[in-house]
Order: structure tokens, then sequence, then C-alpha cells
């Protein structure tokens, strides 16, 4: 009985059958989560590339237009049009605009006010049009669902109000006198 049992084993070990069944096996989980964090980075990437998009071509919009400034829904609706690729951009975008002082850069909060999923329609942590001449920053918040959530770079994202991740674009300008 040892015999046989030895020889079976002898005859297994010899055996090349199966091999590349377990290289691919060993193999093929890393491909993947490496294929979905290349996906979910190139997406956050192109999301956040087109949020600061929009952000830029809104400020422009409102740093020249030296009429009435727009209310914090015509701003969102200016960047929406610009960033063009932010789902569900209306209701998943937060902005904050305020005056900077430039000698005393303390009253502008270190974390961005982004949506809250919980409470949607809390209102902006703060939005006042700026005067002539007047240091203005702009912050805008958006979130997204990660496409692959369970694998890769989806799963180490830091999330943000249950299972979104923010991407936050900040922009300064100077009101520009009428």
């Amino acid at each position: 009985m040892i015999r046989t049992l030895a020889k079976i084993l002898r005859l297994f070990r010899r055996s090349e059958e199966g091999s590349a069944t377990v290289e691919f096996v060993l193999v093929f989980p890393m491909f993947m989560v490496l294929f979905t964090s290349a996906f979910e980075a190139g997406l956050m990437m192109t999301r956040h590339v087109m949020l600061e998009r929009g952000l830029d071509m809104a400020v422009r919009e409102v740093r020249l237009n030296t009429g009435a400034a727009p209310s914090p829904d015509q701003f969102k609706e200016m960047i929406c049009e610009g960033a063009g690729i932010i789902p569900d951009c209306m209701n998943n975008l937060k902005l904050e605009m305020r005056p900077i002082d430039p000698r005393n850069w303390s009253n502008i909060p270190r974390s961005a006010d982004c949506v809250n999923t919980n409470q949607p329609f809390l209102p902006n942590r703060n939005f006042e049009a700026g005067t002539q001449n007047q240091i203005m920053i702009v912050r805008a918040c958006s979130l997204f669902s990660p496409f692959f959530a369970a694998t890769g770079i989806g799963f180490d994202i830091p999330r943000y109000s249950g299972d979104f991740y923010a991407l936050i674009s900040i922009s300064a300008f100077v009101m520009e006198p009428i």
C-alpha cells in the first residue's frame, strides 16, 4: 500500500499537466487589480481635469463679466456646462466662494465643503459675491462613486459621505472694476 502511494506521488510530482493553470490562477488576479486600478485612476483623473476646466471657464466668465455677480445656481450651471463629463453635476457639486484678505489667509477653512448625501439640501458653506478689486477664492467639490469600488485603487480611495469620493477644485481671481 505504501509503495502504491509512493508511486502515485512520484508520478504526480513528475507530471507537468496543469502547470499553466496554476500560473494563470496565481497571476490573473494581480493583472485584474492592476487593470481596474488603472481604469479607476484614469476615470478619476479625467473627472478632475474636467471639473478644473469647468471651474476655470466659469471663473473667467465671472471675472470678466462686469455686470451682476451670479447666484450659486447660475455659477454651478456655468461649471457644469464647461465640465461636461460630470454625472448629475447640479446635484453632486457644491460651491464655496469668499473674499480673501491677502494679509491674512487664516479665514479660509482647510477642508472643503462637499454635498452631504445624507442631508442633500444643506446650503452652501459660504457664497459671497465680491466687490471691485477684491481677491476671491472659489472651491468646487463634487462627489463620485468609484466604478470598481471593491478592487485596487477604488478600494483605497478615502470616502466622503457614504460610498463616494470627493474631487476638489480651487481657483482664485480678482473681481474686475466696472
